[in-house]
């Protein structure tokens, strides 16, 4: 990878600064190499990832000013091989133009339709929680270490299949968790130094097997989607008859798969992440707890509606999400025209690369950003603040479709373990034995880990 600073001229030549190597750096090096750079080269620089150039945008404010206050320059996505060959350009996340407006105005509409940000939403989170909690206390009476990433998958995309399809799958069921270890190979893959590869030379694609399975998996787990969106085909036959109507299967398919994926891939990673480091500072896990016990009547959960009267646990949830930093490059947007942005000229069809991590660890923002802290949302009083730099779910035209529904499920799933058991690491295991280093995929998940769940 070679780095330049961005060109202040339309005829300017980009220099050739420095080069470090990818293939030998995870995605966590990587970003962090590259909040580095921009520390010597600006806020706005070059890279080459061999044939490929996208310029990186570091730092809070920069972020926001493109993102925000250019939404229009910066709202495109970049064409990334691997996820063109997955999805065609269908779905919301890698799809362009109108048909990116109409299937982004169609899910976000459906979401509401079907309870995003209403009561009913919240009942199901709620009774998905409870089948959650069911299976944590079958591990009551042998004490026997477990591994939450499964199960925790199992959860959360029962709750996107209950919204988009109607129904819950039991967290045995052989078909279903053959689709979730699909999607977690995918994850794992699409992060791998190997599609990299096929993203910068996709000639090559032959040679990489592992860009051949990602597709394999997509295949699969569209024609399991498949059988499930019967009733969805019904308003897709309608619209489809409709002059220059953008409705057909494909594009319907694959805006499901969005949703599904990353309305699982996300939520649970950051919710085990969450677990991880409770085990690692019980001092804070005992905090919200003692919180809990203050605002909830003995004997019941959490709601949404007290969340305004939980501050501290809103503030270690926004934290964690903060630290964990799921997705430190966020995903890459394009330049649909040339633009002038902060003295420089970035040429139409720029890959642009919005650090997310440069606004998450941004040293003018965070007291203590290397360190995992909640007082950074809280004021001098304890009360939850709000901080500007808090963008794990990206900012502009392009953020996350889901974040309403990934924030609602975030806070009574996490609050809702916590108010049942107290997590620990199993017998023998030192908290400070516990390994917070991330293990790199398309998400930086943490690293497998056992626990105890002891009852309060």
């Amino acid at each position: 990878v070679f780095v330049a600073s961005a060109r202040s001229g339309a005829h300017t030549r980009l220099p050739q600064v420095s080069g470090i190597k990818i293939n030998s750096l995870p995605a966590t090096a990587f970003a962090n190499s590259l909040h580095t750079l921009s520390k010597l080269y600006g806020n706005v620089f070059t890279v080459h990832f061999g044939p490929r150039k996208a310029v990186v945008l570091a730092g809070y404010e920069t972020i926001k000013d493109a993102l925000l206050n250019h939404a229009e320059e910066f709202g495109e996505r970049a064409e990334i091989p691997i996820f063109r060959k997955m999805t065609r350009g269908n779905g919301i996340a890698f799809s362009h133009g109108e048909l990116w407006k109409t299937m982004r105005r169609f899910t976000l509409s459906t979401l509401r339709d079907f309870g995003m940000g209403r009561r009913t939403i919240e009942v199901r989170i709620l009774e998905e929680l409870n089948s959650l909690i069911k299976y944590f206390e079958s591990y009551q009476g042998e004490w026997k270490p477990f591994d939450t990433k499964m199960i925790l998958n199992n959860a959360v995309s029962n709750v996107i299949c209950s919204i988009l399809f109607g129904e819950r799958f039991e967290y045995d069921d052989p078909a279903f968790l053959t689709l979730l270890k699909l999607l977690n190979e995918n994850t794992k893959l699409l992060g791998s130094p190997m599609v990299l590869l096929y993203n910068f030379y996709p000639s090559l694609g032959f040679l990489c097997g592992a860009s051949k399975t990602v597709l394999r998996n997509i295949s699969e787990l569209s024609a399991f989607l498949q059988k499930l969106f019967k009733d969805c085909r019904l308003f897709v036959l309608k619209e489809s008859k409709k002059p220059h109507s953008m409705f057909h299967n494909e594009s319907l398919l694959f805006s499901t798969l969005d949703l599904f994926a990353a309305g699982t891939e996300t939520t649970s990673t950051t919710m085990r992440w969450g677990l991880l480091l409770m085990m690692k500072y019980p001092e804070i896990q005992r905090k919200i707890q003692e919180e809990m016990n203050q605002v909830i009547e003995p004997g019941e959960m959490p709601t949404l509606e007290d969340r305004k009267k939980m501050p501290y646990t809103e503030a270690v949830i926004h934290e964690i999400q903060r630290f964990a930093n799921i997705v430190p490059m966020g995903v890459s947007r394009s330049t649909p025209t040339d633009v002038n942005f902060q003295g420089y000229v970035i040429p139409k069809g720029t890959e642009i690369i919005p650090l997310l991590t440069s606004a998450l660890n941004d040293e003018l923002h965070w007291k203590t950003p290397h360190q995992f802290n909640p007082s950074h949302f809280l004021d001098a009083d304890g009360n939850f603040v709000r901080r500007e730099a808090f963008i794990p779910f990206s900012i502009g035209r392009r953020a996350c479709v889901g974040e309403g529904l990934a924030r609602m499920e975030l806070f009574l799933f996490f609050a809702g373990l916590l108010r049942k058991f107290v997590f620990q690491p199993p017998p023998g295991v030192n908290k400070a034995e516990l390994d917070l280093t991330a293990d790199v995929g398309f998400t930086l998940n943490p690293m497998p880990h056992l626990f105890i769940g002891f009852f309060p």
